[in-house]
């Protein structure tokens, strides 16, 4: 079986190759890079205007400018990367109906920012705040209206539209490694009266839910993607320090005085302000559910904490 994976050399695309290579035949799609152990060979995107790449049987499209938490990218850039290379892959899955699977790593960020209620749900009508999550749902939209007007083009064709929430593991530089840097110095954490609570992706369960789609048919459509347990950030930093072998210090400061240091924040442009306050204690749990009923699964394999706990002693070996 041959597969096509897009942005085949980040983070999630370097870790399916290492979950797929011994079952599948990889290739890649990306900016010039060196080739990699697993991957047969890695085409440009020019390439997908020829015809001298193999037939294959599956696209797994990741490539994508990632969120930018500083918001330093320019918004075209966004719409350039995350919704027009998802436009032009999905054109080449249509015109080859030999490819049985389409699988687009999309984003909750696309779905909404703030999740209303308990649990974000793939229901939900999407309102995404900012180019990162608009881009995102644009190429959304591109791909629901072909499967709506032409659906006779994708007879006994798998379409699936991925939203994970943040995906973390080994070798990964996002924001967890932010907040460890923080925490493995002893810094107490200051916000530890705001209960809030999130899911997290563990890039493990991640490609396992991708070699069972691969090997599964289930509906086309949008299906969110998470770890089966969702964590307060207390109890990640107990996490994080159980797994640094140290003590957790949580300061469970009041809550008002915690909101008039924020405004004085945004008066001073202070590292702490209201906008930030906001993110860091805003709940945001998303529901695996509808992945595991179509992948027939009850559980993620790995639990929320093992994961975490993973991603965190590797940053320790990495320093």
């Amino acid at each position: 079986m041959n597969i096509l994976i897009t942005g085949i050399h980040g983070f999630v695309g370097s870790n399916l190759v290492k979950a797929l290579k011994s079952e599948y035949n990889i290739y890649g799609l990306d900016i010039v890079a060196p080739e990699k152990e697993g991957i047969i060979k890695t085409y440009s995107w020019q390439d997908l205007e020829g015809d001298q790449m193999p037939k294959f049987d599956a696209i797994i499209h990741l490539a994508g400018k990632a969120h930018d938490t500083k918001n330093k990218l320019a918004a075209d850039l966004y719409f350039k990367v995350n919704t027009d290379l998802t436009k032009k892959t999905f054109d080449y899955f249509t015109k080859h109906p030999e490819i049985k699977k389409f699988i687009f790593f999309s984003s909750v960020k696309a779905a909404i920012d703030k999740v209303q209620g308990d649990v974000l749900t793939e229901d939900v009508v999407p309102c995404p705040v900012g180019p990162y999550g608009e881009s995102k749902v644009k190429a959304e939209e591109y791909i629901l209206e072909r499967l709506k007007n032409s659906p006779e083009l994708y007879m006994e064709r798998d379409i699936i539209i991925l939203r994970p929430c943040m995906i973390h593991g080994p070798g990964n530089k996002g924001n967890l490694n932010l907040l460890y840097s923080v925490i493995s110095k002893g810094v107490p954490w200051p916000l530890g009266a705001f209960e809030n609570r999130r899911t997290f992706t563990s890039i493990d369960n991640l490609s396992y839910v991708i070699e069972k789609l691969l090997t599964t048919d289930v509906p086309s459509g949008i299906y969110n993607m998470a770890d089966d347990d969702a964590l307060s950030t207390n109890e990640l930093i107990n996490v994080m320090c159980n797994a640094m072998s140290k003590k957790s210090y949580i300061w469970k400061l009041p809550k008002g005085m915690i909101r008039f240091g924020a405004r004085i924040g945004d008066i001073l442009h202070l590292p702490l302000n209201t906008f930030r306050l906001d993110k860091l204690t805003e709940n945001y749990v998303v529901s695996n559910d509808k992945i595991k009923r179509a992948l027939n699964i009850k559980s993620m394999p790995i639990q929320a904490r093992e994961g975490l706990t993973k991603t965190i002693q590797s940053f320790q070996y990495q320093q």
